[in-house]
């Protein structure tokens, strides 16, 4: 299925999206039993993932404008990372550790600002080519990153409407958008087409926005909301629906496969982008950690531990970088659960 990559402005909120995916869904649950118990567990240790981004070596140690710039292009090119097979990985060398997937191409991208190169410069990257960018992203293995042509594309497609339309500066769209995530999400999706992360499903137009709402977050996340991250609505950004997160809530209870979705996965189907089952993995995702983050909030109230500060601040960014963390982290736990593959710009 071929996504349509004009602007639709009757698109459902992410957060809608989800919630109508899940009650449409035919071969994705969740069970609320998990989501209580994986809430429990969540509350001892979400709250630090902020700082966890923060210390991250490869992540920006600064929140200026170049930090926003290093944020925006990794992220335009954040999408599909994963390997045919896990033995034949593409890997870049940097600093303290050789590393993959998604960290492959943070650390690609500060080895080439190491030589020398300005790669998180709109100026730079609206005209750099397929060659360039191969190059910069060569991988320290025999397997190279996928999709780099894909990559070329929308990074010149951004590139050049930040140097037309922004003075060069992805900066001065938050500035635009009075410290709102949900204003600066718009402008994302309505100003950048690779942005446009959605589907049609049940004669509905659905909006999953992984890339955008994950820009809107590191930026939240490096800035540790202030300054230039300060955004007063962050709690209304849903987590980012990927291929991974999914595994995660699977290994977990809290979300379910039918019996031929799991052969499907199993059998290492590739799908398509906006095909019904694919769409309803991720939306049923977002729906499951929306309702994580509300069962986290009752059980605050109900422990009477947590004040309106702490209440305000739990959103789905943190639970998101947990599950993506614990994903990560748990390689071998999480092995057995197939994701969904799929070769696509928008996660």
């Amino acid at each position: 299925m071929v996504r349509n990559m004009t602007h639709n402005s009757s698109a459902m909120s992410p957060r809608d999206s989800g919630r109508f995916i899940t009650e449409k869904a035919k071969d994705v649950t969740i069970s609320k039993t998990a989501v209580r118990q994986l809430a429990e567990k969540l509350l001892e240790v979400v709250d630090k993932q902020v700082q966890r981004w923060c210390s991250h070596e490869l992540n920006p140690k600064v929140s200026d404008e170049d930090a926003v710039n290093w944020i925006f292009m990794c992220d335009v090119i954040n999408f599909s990372f994963w390997s045919e097979d896990q033995d034949k990985k593409f890997c870049v060398k940097y600093g303290n550790g050789t590393w993959t997937g998604y960290w492959s191409l943070c650390a690609a991208v500060n080895r080439a600002l190491k030589e020398g190169i300005p790669i998180t410069s709109p100026k730079y990257y609206a005209t750099v080519n397929e060659d360039t960018l191969s190059h910069l992203l060569r991988s320290d293995s025999q397997y190279e990153m996928p999709m780099i042509k894909e990559r070329v594309q929308c990074l010149n497609e951004v590139g050049k409407i930040l140097v037309e339309k922004y003075d060069g500066c992805f900066l001065n769209c938050i500035k635009k958008c009075d410290q709102s995530a949900q204003k600066l999400l718009q402008l994302i999706v309505t100003e950048f087409p690779c942005f446009r992360d959605v589907a049609e499903f049940e004669d509905k137009t659905v909006a999953l926005y992984k890339r955008a709402q994950i820009l809107i977050a590191d930026i939240w996340a490096c800035c540790q909301g202030e300054g230039h991250g300060k955004f007063t609505d962050i709690d209304t950004v849903t987590m980012f629906a990927d291929y991974r997160i999914p595994q995660a809530l699977v290994h977990f209870g809290v979300m379910q496969y039918s019996e031929a979705l799991k052969r499907k996965l199993k059998e290492g189907h590739l799908f398509e982008s906006g095909d019904r089952e694919e769409v309803e993995i991720r939306g049923v995702t977002i729906w499951a950690v929306e309702l994580l983050r509300d069962e986290m909030k009752t059980l605050l109230k109900e422990k009477e531990k947590g004040d309106d500060s702490q209440l305000l601040s739990m959103n789905a960014v943190q639970i998101d970088h947990y599950l993506w963390d614990y994903r990560r982290d748990h390689d071998q736990e999480t092995s057995s659960i197939p994701f969904h593959r799929i070769r696509c710009i928008y996660y």
